[in-house]
This record gives structure tokens, sequence and C-alpha cells, in this order.
């Protein structure tokens, strides 16, 4: 935990009231008047220095959100502030040394006409205007931080494995020098052995160059072993954040704990934790109420009727229920 000179929390990312909503003219069955809401409006912090994990289904907003922090893809509406400055669309090159993006697939988001060396320079010569001797002696650095031998920097992106390119991705990605490292499903491609070799080098870097990291993933051990704190997303909302431990032993959500109970536990047998008829909500046509009720065993009128906010339940929990567990 980083404080100020006065003794406050120094915030690395504050997110007020962001939301994304998809035109109708782009969406053939969209409701004409509203369009689809991907993120709906909700509000969040991230401390300096801290890992927050961000879990839910497919479809439930993550790399939507991600995208927008990241500057590829624009709000509807909200504000994003990172260190206490409100970022500006209009300065790519101020945001991209402030935040940047690790993508689910290491060999995909990687150049592959570009050597692995040109790579790595981009950031250094465009954000940082940094001169070639100057960019050479930061390279090999960077290349060692991330554990791989420089006689890589001269070959191509198809020529390593999904655990070297990851590395040669989280490289680009530090040779901006950001504040933040957005990590988007950042080893779901990798085998299990490599994933771990992936996350202690993630919790190395993140100690030797004081970043803050927003880990988004659908795998609940990896996610609650690398972050400090979790947030739930369901159908574009938040419905759940609190601590990392808490977060799935004691969920207060009845979404939480059905993430927990579907997660797969060796010698224990799989087991479906709902209906397999169960319906999610329809993007188009959304509820009135809350987006689970429909799934939610302790639903009731009010639920249906009237949608929760999201409100303290103990220390460092929240939750967006009626009726919390």
């Amino acid at each position: 935990m980083s404080l100020s000179g006065s003794g406050r929390v120094m915030l690395a990312l504050k997110v007020d009231n962001l939301s994304k909503t998809y035109a109708a003219s782009k969406l053939l069955f969209a409701n004409k008047s509203n369009g689809v809401q991907a993120i709906r409006p909700l509000s969040f912090s991230v401390q300096s220095g801290e890992t927050l994990g961000v879990v839910g289904e497919s479809g439930c907003g993550k790399s939507t959100l991600a995208r927008m922090l990241a500057g590829l893809l624009s709000p509807t509406a909200g504000t994003i502030e990172i260190e206490g400055s409100a970022l500006d669309k209009a300065k790519p090159q101020a945001r991209g040394k402030l935040i940047q993006y690790v993508f689910q697939d290491p060999a995909g988001s990687l150049n592959p006409r570009k050597t692995v060396r040109q790579i790595i320079e981009a950031p250094l010569k465009r954000l940082h205007r940094m001169p070639k001797a100057e960019r050479d002696k930061k390279i090999s650095q960077i290349f060692a931080s991330v554990n791989l031998r420089e006689a890589f920097l001269e070959r191509y992106p198809h020529e390593f494995s999904g655990g070297q390119a990851q590395r040669i991705a989280l490289a680009r990605a530090i040779a901006a020098n950001p504040r933040i490292l957005i990590l988007d499903e950042p080893v779901s491609a990798l085998d299990v052995s490599v994933q771990a070799q992936v996350l202690n080098l993630l919790t190395d870097l993140k100690a030797r160059l004081g970043l803050t990291y927003l880990f988004i993933s659908h795998d609940l051990a990896v996610v609650e072993a690398i972050s400090d704190r979790i947030m739930v997303l369901y159908f574009g909302s938040v419905v759940e954040i609190g601590n990392a431990v808490n977060i799935f032993t004691t969920p207060r959500h009845p979404y939480t704990k059905l993430l927990a109970d579907s997660a797969p536990v060796v010698g224990r047998a799989l087991t479906a934790p709902e209906q397999t008829d169960t319906e999610l909500p329809d993007p188009v046509n959304p509820p009135v109420g809350c987006a689970f009720a429909g799934r939610c065993p302790r639903a009731t009128d009010l639920c249906r009727l009237q949608p929760p906010e999201l409100k303290s339940t103990g220390v460092d929990q929240l939750v967006a229920c009626h009726h919390p567990l």
C-alpha cells in the first residue's frame, strides 16, 4: 500500500460512473431507443501497488472495461483518472506512459513482420524519444528482467513458444514504463506449468517496478492467488468487490457463490451448481430489476422490480444485493 505525503492512500486508478452503450444502428436486433449496454455505470478505485482481479462469465463486460481503460474503446459516459489526472483521449502518448495492455493471445498481439527488438523498441522510440544507444541498453535490461536471452531479439514472434511470446509481450508493455498494467487473461492460453512461471514473473515485476495490476481472468484459482482484491462483474455491473481471500470463502452475493461452486476442484466430482435450463439475461431487452434475479434462489418481487445498489457489508467488502448471503 502506498501513502501520499499527507498519509492518505494513493490511488493509481479511479473510475467514476463509466459505461459503454453500443448504438442500435450497429446491432440488428437492438432496442432502437437505448441500444445495448455492455457496461452499466460502474465506479471503483485501485490503490497504488495493488492487484485488482476482475472475474465474471463470458460476456459480463470484463474485456470491454479493460479496453476502455486502455483507450482502445471510447466510453459512452464516465471518467477515468490515473494518479489523480483525468485521461485525455486526445493525448494517446500520455496515456501510453501511464497504462499498458497485455493481451490474452501473446503471439497474436505481436507484429509477425517485426523482430522482437523492433517490437520492444517501438515504445522507447515513440513514447520516450530515446536515442539509439540508450534504447539498446534499455532493451537489454528489459529482456533480462523477463528472463529471456538477448539472442532472441533478432528473431520473429512465430519462432517462440506461448510462454516465451507472453514474456515478450510483457517486455513490450514495461518498455513504456507505465504505472498500470491491464492483464487480460494473460495465462489462459498457456500450459499449467508455464502459467506458474509467468505468474511468478508478474509478481516479481510488480515488486521491482512498483506496478499496479488490473488482472482479468475466468480462472478463479489464478485470480485468488495473484490478487489483493477481487471485483465480480455480472451483466456489465459490479455485483461484489472485496478482499481476495474473503470474496470466495465468504461470498455475500449469490452470483459470487455460484462462480465459486462452479470452479473445478481436484478430487471433487463435477456437479452443476444450477439448473441446466437457466437462461442468461437478454442484453437487448434487459430485466427491470436485478439482472441476476432470474437465476437467483433468493430472489423476491423487490429484486425483480428494483436494481440493488452496491453497499458495504463488512470490512473491505461491497455487494449489490437486496438479500446478501
